[in-house]
């Protein structure tokens, strides 16, 4: 029998699975394959590998394309997700004993509860039923966050997302991406910079982008109508893609993608990749993986098993510890991939010029200041700023800092509190220099940087207060997950969101057709002005709380790298 009536009668039958309805079903040419999905009203082609699995030799290393044909591909489930840093089992101070963390982080319980493998390069596309080649539908694509230390994109379900656009009389798809994460995406160290390897995870993102830019048009999109989005980690993983090659964003002479989306991040500063901070993240590692005396320590830890190099890479601390934000797996500048610092790469305006949307809960430190309660006194809180999350500052340069937050009824987080809420005596200080740092003053360091630089660039800002008067907490980083990407609280805030972030993504303007429904949203740059969300409204505000620390921090950048 010939090859081509077999794999006629394998397409058959598998277009009639599902009682009958027609499973979606698309060619593409990079590499070829012909790909069954999931028929529905939103048609879903969950599971697509877009690089080789970076296993045994590829381990660290930048992801290679897929270019041997892969014939008829069967993409009906999620796939692997890239393994999971979640708890430290060093950190004494964590509210998870060790037992606990250890369990977590474990493949035992990775593997078989959370399908986690080195083979996790695969991504997830959503679009409407019936959609075609040659529509030419915008394309949405998502990164998702958790530090660079956890998350996967089969989390983030796109189909409300579709469904929501093609009722808005917008239809798009939507991409989610996967890419590596903590040890395995970004482990640091003069050996992986000598190597070539520097920051594996953002360019795991980058050839997402790449693959896109080759192949959406046979599922219906439009590679020239491409919005990069994401949160926290992800929306660091933005800027940065904005920023990588000091803002070349182009493949193939086309730009990747022509607008951006930053929930809670913009630029995160770094210390170099080789530096002493990173190399002694990268000699942990092998000093935990027992791989010092090795002649080639870096080869030793591609020689692991899986199960000992996660336990090596595990021997940091996590984000949810005392440790907090002072992350050891970050994007680092490498002088190629990331030429520089990402805060000098904001201040230069040295990223791609499209349009884009930034902005930051109201209280975004206050969940990663949980942690710390042994820190009573400003002594103690300098202390810890000094050793844990800013080693190139002198105590002079905290000092000012610190004293810029002295009035915690005033500047201490959750905001507009007054003297409720301080659960240790720094710790509303302590939460507020986190988020603004982090989150919400970087934030308005770039938008400066591009309205200074770029002034016909179209930038929106926004600050989200519907969690305000939550005890703690307030309006806390992660809650526009629930509120604005899952949307389980169907309120103004969610349907707002959604509405502008569909407008935004179809013509790069949020306001285009929400005229008379929501409220206009300002640009930055011709106003200084946030749209304040609210769970049931929203009102423009100037964005000029706390500037003072604002222009220490920008002035000062260097001293506050990671």
């Amino acid at each position: 029998m010939k090859i081509s009536t077999v794999l006629g009668a394998t397409i058959l039958s598998l277009s009639l699975l599902s009682h009958g309805a027609p499973t979606p079903t698309v060619t593409i040419a990079s590499p070829t394959a012909t790909i069954f999905g999931l028929p529905g009203e939103v048609e879903q082609f969950p599971g697509i590998p877009f690089a080789k699995p970076p296993v045994g030799n590829l381990r660290f290393k930048p992801p290679v394309p897929l270019t041997e044909p892969y014939g008829v591909y069967k993409a009906t489930k999620n796939r692997n997700i890239c393994p999971q840093f979640i708890a430290s089992t060093t950190d004494g101070n964590s509210l998870l004993p060790k037992f606990l963390a250890t369990l977590i982080n474990s493949p035992i319980f990775q593997k078989p509860i959370l399908a986690a493998s080195e083979d996790c390069l695969y991504l997830n596309i959503h679009r409407p039923a019936g959609t075609q080649e040659g529509d030419d539908l915008p394309v949405l694509f998502w990164i998702y966050g958790g530090g660079f230390q956890l998350g996967w994109n089969s989390m983030y379900d796109g189909s409300p997302w579709v469904e929501k656009s093609v009722e808005l009389g917008r239809p798009m798809i939507v991409v989610t991406v996967a890419y590596r994460i903590g040890a395995f995406g970004f482990l640091p160290g003069r050996e992986i910079l000598d190597e070539g390897s520097a920051n594996a995870g953002l360019l795991d993102q980058r050839l997402g982008l790449q693959w896109v830019a080759d192949n959406i048009r046979s599922f219906g999109g439009d590679p020239r109508k491409v919005t990069i989005w994401g949160e926290s980690a992800g929306a660091w993983s933005v800027f940065d893609q904005m920023a990588l090659y000091s803002g070349n964003h182009t493949y193939n002479g086309e730009a990747l993608f022509r607008g951006a989306i930053m929930n809670s991040g913009t630029f995160l500063a770094a210390d170099a990749i080789d530096g002493p901070k990173s190399q002694g993240v990268y000699d942990t590692v092998v000093n935990s993986a027992g791989c010092s005396a090795a002649a080639d320590t870096l080869q030793c830890l591609r020689n692991l098993d899986y199960t000992s190099l996660l336990n090596a890479a595990s021997s940091l601390p996590a984000m949810l510890g005392y440790q907090s934000l002072a992350l050891a797996y970050l994007p680092r500048p490498d002088g190629v991939v990331l030429p520089e610092s990402p805060d000098q790469l904001a201040l230069k305006n040295q990223v791609a010029k499209v349009p884009y949307i930034t902005g930051s809960q109201e209280d975004e430190g206050t969940l990663f200041a949980l942690f710390q309660s042994n820190i009573t006194t400003e002594d103690l809180l300098l202390d810890y700023l000094s050793t844990v999350f800013f080693q190139n500052a002198s105590m002079s340069v905290l000092n000012e800092f610190v004293s810029l937050y002295a009035d915690t009824s005033k500047n201490g987080a959750p905001f507009r509190t007054g003297k409720w809420w301080n659960i240790y005596p720094e710790f509303k200080r302590l939460a507020a220099i986190i988020g603004d740092h982090e989150f919400s003053l970087s934030r308005r360091i770039f938008l400066e940087a591009s309205a200074s630089l770029s002034p016909d660039v179209p930038t929106w800002s926004y600050m989200s207060s519907y969690d305000h008067g939550t005890p703690v907490l307030g309006t806390f980083h992660g809650s526009d997950l629930l509120q604005v990407f899952f949307g389980i609280l169907p309120n103004y805030a969610a349907d707002a969101f959604h509405a502008y972030y569909i407008s935004f993504v179809d013509s790069l303007d949020p306001n285009e057709g929400n005229e008379g429904k929501y409220s206009r949203w300002p640009r930055w740059g011709e106003s200084h002005s946030l749209l304040n969300m609210y769970a049931d409204h929203s009102e423009s505000i100037s964005d000029d709380f706390r500037n003072e620390a604002a222009v220490f921090l920008r002035d000062n950048i260097k001293h506050f790298r990671l």
